[in-house]
C-alpha cells in the first residue's frame, strides 16, 4: 500500500516474509509493516473480495488441466476493472478500522 510517499507492507506472517533478511531490507528502505492479527477472513482481501469474485464466473466449470484453470482464472482476473480493486482496498481499510475500533473483539456486519 502506498500513502504519502511511504510504502506499507501487509502480509500474513509467512516465514518467507518474516526472515531476518527481509526485515533488514524493509527497515533499510523505511517500509512499514502492518501487523497482522490472528487469521480473520474478514480482514483478508482475497477471502472477502477476490475469491468470491473469481468463483462466480468459474462456478460449474470443469477443467482438464492446471494450465486450463490458470488460463481461465487469469482471463477472469483481467476483466476486473482497476476501480474494483481500489474499492476492495478501501473496504479492507474500513474493515481494519472497525477491528481497531472494536479492539479486536468479535463484531458482525460491515
Amino acid at each position: 500500500m502506498w500513502t504519502a510517499n511511504n510504502w506499507h507492507l501487509h502480509h500474513d506472517k509467512a516465514l518467507a516474509y518474516s526472515s531476518q533478511l527481509i526485515n533488514t531490507f524493509l527497515n533499510k528502505h523505511g517500509i512499514t509493516i502492518i501487523r497482522q492479527p490472528p487469521y480473520s477472513a474478514d480482514l483478508a482481501p482475497c477471502d472477502f473480495w477476490l475469491f468470491p469474485k473469481l468463483k462466480t464466473p468459474l462456478k460449474g466449470s470443469c477443467f482438464g488441466s492446471t494450465e486450463e484453470i490458470m488460463r481461465n482464472a487469469t482471463t477472469e482476473l483481467n476483466t476486473i476493472p482497476k476501480e474494483d480493486f481500489l474499492r476492495c482496498f478501501q473496504q479492507w481499510k474500513d474493515r481494519w478500522d472497525k477491528c481497531v475500533e472494536a479492539q479486536g473483539a468479535y463484531f458482525e456486519g460491515d
